[in-house]
């Protein structure tokens, strides 16, 4: 049997205490006071998830009541109400951190149904405040955020490969956090002082892959104003990561095997080789296996890629992780956009849990923003 929430009704008038509580005692366990002095003392001995106080009582009125229990008692949900209720006085309530303001003659309906309503704020308040409690005691590895045990099995991996000089191979489907898996390897690595240099392999110009990646002499071939030194060589000392390394074509492939296998490169138009320090992550949503079979990936670049291979699961595989990335989504978003939204409805958060997410985690990411963009509660709503 659940228990009834807490209430404390604060008033000085005796009669609408005793109309209050046999109104309102099914639904709540009701406590009464009979003066401002009489609710601060019991405040300082019980706990409320909500107090409806009159403005004007003896000893203490009701904005001095809304102050103490905002500072000692900030999840008590407060209704305050008055005979002498003007738009202004309502104004600095809210302002103060009421939930609402009630002015008498009041049907003691519409008291209930606000302090119910008080009552679900507060509770999506504390679900929200305990899944961000979650989120900064959650298992983590730089960005990566998550306690299912895919993702555990995937951080105890990434550890060990940030602590070895091995070449990484991260597969996995596109919005599964392969470039924040490769930028936290490298962050953890003895080479975190170094640069991380991120290359989309699938958007280099197909007849300029070799000197975007490996460098070029000047006047190497027409347009070539200038040296480039390549993107290998600007991650001297640190890391490159080789994003859809299976786009790459085939003679692009040829020259980046010989590169990491002779750990130097020599550019286009180039009269010599030169030596490089860096780092490999690799990834891939396609199969290279599969790819290799069909002619399309070099077996033996496949197998010096692939040295130390991790899989990114995707979000269907983790749905235990969900409410905690929507949460750190939802907050970054709301900071981001300068937005007051605490959390989820139990609906919304119950139709996010049923998605599939074929986009993964970037899907869930573009969802949340899109409602905290559009929203207009402090708590996204199912549309």
């Amino acid at each position: 049997m659940t228990a009834r929430p807490r209430l404390l009704i604060a008033d000085d008038k005796a009669s609408l205490r005793q109309m209050l509580a046999t109104y309102l005692g099914d639904a709540f366990e009701i406590t009464e006071a009979a003066s401002g002095t009489e609710a601060l003392r019991l405040l300082e001995t019980w706990t409320f998830d909500a107090v409806l106080s009159d403005v004007r009582m003896p000893g203490a009125d009701g904005f001095a009541l809304l102050e103490r229990i905002r500072s000692h008692a900030p999840d008590t949900e407060v209704v305050l109400m008055t005979a002498y209720g003007t738009v202004p006085m309502a104004v600095e309530a809210l302002k103060a951190g009421a939930y609402d303001f009630l002015t008498k003659p009041f049907d003691p309906e519409d008291a209930e149904r606000i302090l119910r309503r008080a009552l679900e704020r507060r509770r999506l308040s504390l679900e929200a405040q305990q899944l961000k409690d979650q989120l900064r005691g959650a298992e983590r590895f730089g960005r990566l955020v998550g306690r299912s045990r895919p993702m555990q099995r995937v951080f105890d991996l990434l550890e060990r490969a940030a602590a070895a000089e091995i070449t990484v191979l991260l597969t996995g489907e596109s919005g599964t956090g392969k470039e924040l898996a490769a930028r936290a390897i490298h962050e953890h690595s003895a080479r975190s002082g170094g640069p991380f240099v991120a290359i989309n392999c699938g958007a280099l110009p197909r007849d300029l892959v070799e000197s975007e990646l490996f460098g070029h002499a000047k006047g190497a071939f027409t347009g070539a104003i200038s040296a480039s030194r390549g993107l290998l060589r600007e991650a001297e000392g640190g890391t490159v990561f080789l994003d859809e390394v299976g786009e790459l074509p085939l003679e692009a492939q040829v020259k980046l095997n010989r590169a990491l296998q002779e750990r130097e490169v020599r550019g286009v138009g180039e009269a010599r080789s030169v030596p490089i320090d860096v780092r490999v992550i690799a990834a891939t949503l396609r199969g290279l296996k599969e790819e290799v079979a069909a002619g399309r990936f070099r077996e033996d670049l496949y197998y010096r890629l692939a040295v130390f291979p991790v899989h990114m699961p995707a979000l269907r595989e983790r749905p235990a992780d969900i409410p905690l990335l929507a949460t750190r989504i939802l907050a970054d978003q709301a900071a981001a956009l300068g937005r007051e939204v605490e959390g989820f409805e139990p609906e919304a958060l119950a139709a996010l849990l049923a998605h599939d997410w074929p986009g993964n985690v970037r899907e869930l990411e573009n969802v949340v923003a899109r409602a905290v963009a559009v929203g207009r509660t402090r708590h996204v709503r199912l549309e």
